[in-house]
């Protein structure tokens, strides 16, 4: 094991690929499969990123910021080059997830 995984355990690590799997379906277009990256959780300010790429396509990648200490509030995500397009109606502001 990974000493990073060893932050956080296998329900929060779970809960967490919950969140951004729903987050991700709800806000961008065209998410067909979602691959989680099953090493490093930890930011080094302590808190928690799910990362991986969506629709097997190594550079649709994301990183998002999980608070896991408050409900699994998305704090923050980024996507790389070719990821799919946010759905219209969330660009504004994040739908809920």
């Amino acid at each position: 094991m990974n000493s990073n995984k060893e932050n956080f355990d296998d329900k929060t690590i779970r809960k967490a690929e919950e969140t951004v799997e729903s987050y991700l379906n709800k806000n961008f277009k065209n998410i067909h499969t979602i691959n989680f990256k099953k090493n490093d959780y930890s930011t080094p300010m302590g808190g928690m990123v799910i990362s991986g790429t969506v629709n097997n396509n190594e550079k649709a990648t994301f990183s998002i910021d999980i608070d896991y200490e408050d409900d699994f509030k998305i704090i923050s995500s980024a996507v790389g080059k070719e990821f799919p397009e946010r759905k219209e109606e969330c660009k504004e502001k994040a739908c809920d997830y």
